[in-house]
């Protein structure tokens, strides 16, 4: 499904898209049957923003056939200009109620700007089960760094970061939107994109959904929240749907990349 040109512009301009995949309600309701014995027992609306499941495509093959959804790597490569290579996936039962933030902080390239986030409604999201809170047009600003939260690298200064970037919000007078997404519809995210979890009211309701990052072809790849400007902390993905052979060697490859580099090769 080839994205138009109006679709492209509001990429561009609000950072921002909504694609409906078409998904068949079985493939989302068998992520969801998948996924539900690896959350932790209890109340998971207390949890809250702990509760999700990281990388579920390696036990779960609809998780998986849903990160490399060819509508969503088609709609990824017309915005960037680049293959998109999925390397993370993060499943929720409920609304996260997280702050606001950029995915910048935790995942960056080199050349800039090549990361991007896709949340997927496994059900019908709205204000009252945690719909998503952006600020459209915030990819435009500058990329926030903890070198300009003006503490030290580490997530142990998370908070303050997250303080700094509510307060980047209100200097800017950005305005909050959220997204009303239906089952089966992507929300597409710039990785630079303002973005965080709405409140939950409705506790009798659960907000499935999942979350999948990207990267680019032809890039290097860091962490910021660990990085300074004269020393980065590295990244060496495992590419989603990579075979084992592959994978064994890029690790082969990836092990060797990083001893040269401690050497100062």
């Amino acid at each position: 499904m080839a994205l138009t040109r109006e679709q492209i512009e509001q990429f561009q301009r609000d950072g921002f898209l909504c694609l409906d995949l078409g998904l068949d309600p079985a493939q989302t309701e068998r992520i969801i049957v998948d996924v539900a014995p690896h959350y932790p027992p209890g109340d998971l609306h207390a949890q809250a923003n702990g509760t999700r499941i990281q990388d579920a495509w390696t036990f779960s093959q609809a998780a998986r056939d849903l990160a490399l959804h060819p509508v969503v790597l088609d709609a990824l490569q017309t915005l960037y200009g680049r293959k998109a290579l999925a390397f993370q996936t993060l499943n929720f039962p409920v609304g996260t109620q997280q702050r606001t933030h950029s995915d910048t902080i935790h995942f960056n390239s080199e050349p800039a700007g090549f990361m991007a986030g896709v949340w997927v409604a496994l059900e019908d999201i709205d204000e009252e089960n945690g719909a998503l809170v952006y600020y459209p047009g915030s990819h435009r600003l500058p990329e926030q760094t903890m070198q300009d939260v003006g503490t030290g690298i580490g997530y142990e200064h998370y908070p303050d970061y997250e303080s700094h970037i509510e307060a980047l919000v209100e200097g800017e007078g950005l305005e909050a939107q959220r997204a009303r997404v239906s089952r089966g519809q992507a929300f597409i995210w710039h990785g630079n994109l303002l973005h965080g979890g709405g409140s939950h009211p409705d506790r009798s309701r659960t907000r499935h959904s999942q979350v999948t990052h990207y990267f680019f072809e032809g890039c290097r790849y860091y962490t910021p929240m660990n990085s300074t400007p004269d020393k980065r902390q590295w990244r060496e993905p495992q590419w989603i749907g990579e075979p084992a052979r592959s994978q064994q060697a890029g690790l082969v490859s990836r092990i060797l990349r990083r001893i040269k580099r401690q050497l100062g090769g």
